[in-house]
């Protein structure tokens, strides 16, 4: 649902404001009549700030709801207050009728270490008692259940826990919040009142106190931005700023936040404060955190295996970072789907350029359909290269099922290899073709006869029926300057007599009669080959008695 912004909701008697999970109220009318002595007058209100935790703000009542804040003519969302009449000293402290106090810096009232060193006052400004016509007492919340153990953070509450501040209600405005609370309406008679009292509670953590002193001192400021140097300032000043409605330094913070990098843990931060801000204050950090659809991950993995199988001029090790990028991506399915999409473009290509080559087009020039017969080649064989790269990666993730299955099904381009690499052409174009594609071959089947992709009957009847007419050929037209692809044409000779060994015995019979090509002059030099048919034979001749299979 999209989110419902209000900044500015006034009543008569309450302002309220909604947090990322909590609400909390805060009466604004004064809780006592205004104390009237000769020709002075206060007025009392005492604020209440939940203190945040992660993307939550804690209310007096414990309570929870989402913050909202609206637009442009209604821009006044009250903040988390509540008038406490029960805390130890007073919290609405009593009206002195003498003028206001002479000191000259933020005064603590109460406190057992020294005082943090904080803003001096500045003549007809910020902390000015001379001319301030409001008193504001910072004080730390202690009663949070959320509060720190930590013995140095306890020690940093400790030693800054209340203060006294002195502000103007003509420069405060420029915060919503101070402006809704100096408001004609919660005024007996504006002209009877000389100063105000505030009590503003902050939560209880190491900063909380300098923090809201920063952001106060910033209503006297014009340039707000020079205050914020680190993405870890504006983080600390923002949430501050949202609660008292000051949207100069609102937009300040997000400003710097949309330009600067973010460490994980400030990323968390961010994410836990964009609920609270307006949809054109959050877009540019949304932007940079949320992927605008679903499917964004696999397109771009999809696009860096693509780079890096046919543009990157370093394509070994471009290869290697996007094989981690795979293994180390959350959602092995996604991976999946990707490889699967790149495994089936390859092989498309590789296809059509064997099938190019095996049936041309003589129509032409001679040099010309030469030319082209050569392409056809050298593009089968780089795509074989890129198709080999991505079954290991399909193998390696065990997420090779499907491949196989496409593997077994390849009919027409198994009978257009057989024809390629009965002619001679090919050796001194592309001499390293056959092995290429016989290692796709046996990279997919090793997988299948080791259990590593558990393929049905099927599959495992089709892979060897397809292939195995393949590798005949390649070894009846091996040439001494190919003889290193006899491992090669080895070990796919076993794996094939592997997998034959877990069809039926019919199947088996079958296939077994045209591997009589692996046998060689010396018996001793193909035990693979005697085995494979000692256990077809063993099989054939066990009769069924009874219950029990026994040989004859």
């Amino acid at each position: 649902m999209p989110r419902v912004h209000n900044r500015t909701i006034l009543t008569t008697q309450r302002l309220r404001i909604h947090q990322s999970r909590y609400t909390v109220h805060m009466l604004i009318k004064p809780l006592y009549p205004p104390i009237t002595h000769g020709s002075s007058t206060a007025i009392f209100v005492s604020l209440s700030i939940p203190q945040p935790i992660g993307n939550t703000m804690i209310g007096g009542n414990g309570g929870t709801k989402k913050r909202h804040r609206v637009g442009s003519n209604s821009r006044l969302s009250s903040t988390a207050a509540l008038i406490d009449s029960s805390r130890p000293e007073g919290t609405l402290t009593e009206v002195s009728h003498k003028p206001l106090p002479s000191s000259s810096s933020i005064r603590r009232s109460t406190s057992r270490h020294s005082i943090p060193p904080l803003a001096s006052s500045v003549s007809n400004g910020f902390n000015d008692p001379t001319t301030a016509d409001v008193i504001l007492r910072l004080y730390l919340d202690q009663s949070s259940p959320f509060d720190s153990d930590d013995s140095e953070t306890q020690l940093a509450v400790d030693s800054s826990s209340e203060f006294q501040i002195y502000l103007h209600s003509t420069v405060i405005r420029r915060s919503k919040y101070f402006s809704a609370l100096l408001s004609d309406r919660w005024k007996k008679d504006s002209s009877e009142i000389d100063y105000y009292r505030f009590n503003l509670a902050v939560p209880s953590s190491a900063g909380s106190i300098n923090n809201h002193v920063t952001v106060l001192q910033l209503l006297y400021s014009n340039e707000i931005s020079s205050a914020i140097d680190t993405a870890s300032t504006a983080l600390e000043l923002l949430p501050i700023a949202l609660e008292l409605l000051f949207e100069d330094c609102v937009t300040a913070c997000v400003r710097y936040l949309e330009a600067v990098p973010w460490t994980e843990e400030e990323e968390r931060v961010v994410l836990s404060l964009i609920p609270l801000l307006r949809d054109e204050e959050s877009s540019e950090l949304l932007a940079r955190v949320s992927p605008p659809k679903s499917d964004l991950s696999e397109e771009m993995l999809h696009g860096l295996i693509l780079t890096a199988i046919h543009n990157h001029p370093n394509m070994a090790f471009a290869k290697a970072f996007v094989a981690k990028l795979l293994r180390d991506f959350s959602s092995r399915e996604a991976a999946r789907r990707v490889l699967d999409k790149s495994f089936e473009t390859s092989l498309n290509v590789v296809k059509e350029s064997l099938e190019e080559y095996s049936s041309p087009d003589f129509r032409g020039d001679h040099n010309e359909t030469e030319a082209i017969q050569r392409l056809n080649l050298h593009t089968a064989m780089t795509n074989g290269r890129h198709l080999l790269w991505l079954i290991e990666r399909m193998i390696e993730l065990r997420a090779a099922d499907k491949a196989v299955k496409e593997w077994s099904e390849q009919a027409s381009f198994t009978a257009d290899l057989q024809r390629a690499f009965r002619d001679d052409a090919w050796r001194n174009i592309v001499p390293g073709l056959p092995s290429v594609i016989l290692r796709c071959t046996c990279k997919l089947a090793n997988a299948v006869a080791a259990g590593v992709i558990l393929a049905s009957r099927q599959v495992r009847m089709k892979l060897v029926k397809d292939w195995l007419p393949v590798l005949i050929v390649c070894k009846d037209n091996m040439t001494p300057m190919l003889t290193n692809h006899k491992s090669l044409y080895l070990e796919l000779e076993e794996t094939f007599l592997k997998i034959i060994s877990t069809l039926p015995m019919s199947e088996a019979q079958e296939l077994l009669q045209q591997c009589l090509s692996f046998s060689t002059r010396n018996v001793e030099d193909c035990p693979h080959l005697v085995s494979a048919f000692t256990t077809w034979f063993r099989r054939a001749n066990r009769q069924l008695q009874g219950d029990h299979y026994q040989l004859s």
